[in-house]
């Protein structure tokens, strides 16, 4: 669902979490497209010095070559960077935008190349007026690229971290004492999967309360594989409290 007014896209996922995108409006986005155009002309004028010498030969060869290599540099520019910066490029980074999915998902290849492709029609007649009439008019302020490949761009700015001694403080935790398993927790938990576990704490009070108590009861199944800790301990405290604990593990403890 998007908000005209503040410019944000709310989704829920299937966890009954809710979270809100603030969408980049048209003019920060042409900015972060000026940025991204010098990038790929410097690039073109260096690729058009190295093959000068094929005027030498044919003078339209060496053109045709230099439009050939402009072509290559304006999607392979875009391809490349999106992909390997997960939806960012030169301009993006210091705009603070992103691009994702519709759903808030991670791009696939396929969305990356589709939307870069578009830009020859996004471009069009000049000063991307056919992208830019498209971002006004878009609820998501998608150019036809982004309506084409599924995707939107999105402003990040600068998150504070969360306050791990506001979080993982108050509760005793019983995984103090063994040792042994917590250093094998330690060992065994993914940064990946500490990371997921962190947000599900942070986010705990935005889902819904059947979801809440779903996800915590498979997270902690899931941890619980990792070490095996007493069952009278694991017995007597809640899913979330389990949770909470290997979290606390693991970022007080463990240094992640």
């Amino acid at each position: 669902m998007t908000d005209r007014r503040t410019g944000a896209l709310t989704i829920r996922t299937p966890e009954g979490v809710v979270f809100s995108l603030t969408l980049a409006g048209p003019v920060t986005r042409f900015l972060a497209v000026s940025v991204d155009l010098v990038v790929v002309s410097l690039l073109s004028e260096v690729v058009g010095a190295l093959l000068g010498f094929l005027g030498v030969i044919s003078r339209d060869l060496a053109m045709a070559a230099t439009l050939f290599a402009y072509f290559v540099l304006s999607i392979g520019y875009g391809v490349l960077m999106e992909w390997r910066w997960r939806g960012r490029t030169l301009g993006k980074m210091l705009l603070k935008l992103k691009v994702m999915d519709v759903q808030g998902l991670k791009l696939t290849f396929s969305q990356v190349v589709i939307r870069n492709l578009m830009r020859f029609v996004d471009i069009l007649p000049g000063l991307y007026l056919v992208g830019g009439m498209a971002c006004l008019i878009s609820r998501r302020h998608q150019r036809l690229g982004d309506l084409v490949a599924n995707t939107i761009v999105v402003r990040q700015p600068k998150i504070q971290a969360p306050d791990l001694t506001q979080l993982l403080t108050g509760k005793y935790n019983s995984f103090h004492d063994f040792p042994h398993l917590e250093a094998r927790l330690r060992q065994k938990v993914s940064p990946h999967e500490a990371g997921l576990a962190l947000q599900a704490l942070i986010r705990r009070d935005q889902m819904e309360p059947g979801a809440r108590v779903e996800l915590f009861r498979e997270m902690a199944d899931h941890f619980k594989k990792k070490a095996d800790f007493p069952a009278e301990l694991t017995a007597e405290i809640s899913d979330e409290q389990y949770v909470r604990n290997v979290v606390a593990t693991l970022y007080r403890a463990g240094g992640r």
